[in-house]
C-alpha cells in the first residue's frame, strides 16, 4: 500500500493528466479508471489552460485556492452559476470581481 506524502486540491485537467501518465506506467484501480473515463468525457480544459486560468483568478485576493479550483472545474457561464459555485463567498465579491472571473473564463474557453 502506498503512503500519502502530500495532499492538495488540483484542477480536473491536472488530475486527468496525472491519471493518463499513471495508466501508461501501471494498471489503474477501479476508481482511477472510472475517474479517468469521466474526466476524458467531461473535462473541457487542457492542463495548460487550467493553469493559466488559475493564475488569472489568483489575482483576485478574496478567492482562496479551493474556490479557484471549484471555478476552474465547473466553469460557470453567468452570475447565477457563479453564485452556486461560490455559495457564501459570492456576496464577498464586488460586481467588478464577479465580472472579471466570468471574463477570464470566457477568454480561456
Amino acid at each position: 500500500m502506498e503512503k500519502i506524502l502530500d495532499e492538495k486540491i488540483i484542477p480536473n485537467a491536472q488530475a486527468k493528466e496525472i491519471l493518463k501518465a499513471r495508466s501508461k506506467e501501471t494498471d489503474l484501480g477501479y476508481e482511477q479508471k472510472n475517474t479517468l473515463t469521466y474526466l476524458k468525457k467531461y473535462d473541457k480544459l487542457t492542463e495548460k489552460k487550467a493553469q493559466e486560468l488559475k493564475e488569472n483568478l489568483s489575482q483576485i485576493k478574496k478567492l482562496r485556492d479551493a474556490e479557484i479550483i471549484r471555478i476552474i472545474n465547473i466553469l460557470p457561464e453567468d452570475k447565477d452559476d457563479l453564485r452556486i459555485v461560490l455559495e457564501k463567498e459570492y456576496n464577498n465579491l464586488t460586481e467588478d470581481e464577479k465580472k472579471l472571473i466570468l471574463d477570464n473564463i470566457k477568454k480561456i474557453i
